[in-house]
């Protein structure tokens, strides 16, 4: 078996992990919250409005601040959904392991131990010489 079956093997395995599969039906309960699915319609439309605002000569700033205000809201609203909230949570967790995956492979790429380098989480400590990659 060559390095690429290996790491397919690696992937055929986290999508067995349960952050994966967390991370997954977090996606899917997203998609199918339609109060949910509308507030990001919402959103969407409130940043195109700014965004025609702002290309405007003439910018009109009472617009603006209204457009900016409402898009703070509409975004609240996504962020507090009970779904966008497991869905946050779940992708942390994911972006958590693939971050301590890459780790690990950058640090056994530069000569590091494969059976005792592990990702570090107290963060970037400026120091690149001892750092395994940014995660």
């Amino acid at each position: 078996m060559d390095i690429i079956d290996l790491v397919r093997e690696v992937g055929k395995e986290m999508q067995k992990d349960p952050r994966y599969l967390r991370a997954h039906a977090a996606s899917d309960a997203c998609d199918k919250d339609q109060a949910l699915q509308e507030a990001i319609g919402e959103f969407n439309l409130k940043r195109m409005a700014i965004n025609n605002e702002s290309q405007k000569d003439v910018k009109d700033e009472a617009v603006m601040q209204r457009l900016n205000f409402e898009l703070r809201e509409v975004y609240a609203k996504i962020m507090a959904n009970p779904n966008m909230v497991l869905y946050n949570e779940a992708k942390q967790d994911m972006d958590q392991l693939l971050s301590r995956i890459s780790s690990i492979l950058s640090q056994c790429a530069e000569g590091g131990d494969p059976d005792t380098v592990d990702y570090i989480e107290s963060g970037c400590s400026g120091n690149c010489g001892s750092c395994g990659g940014c995660g």
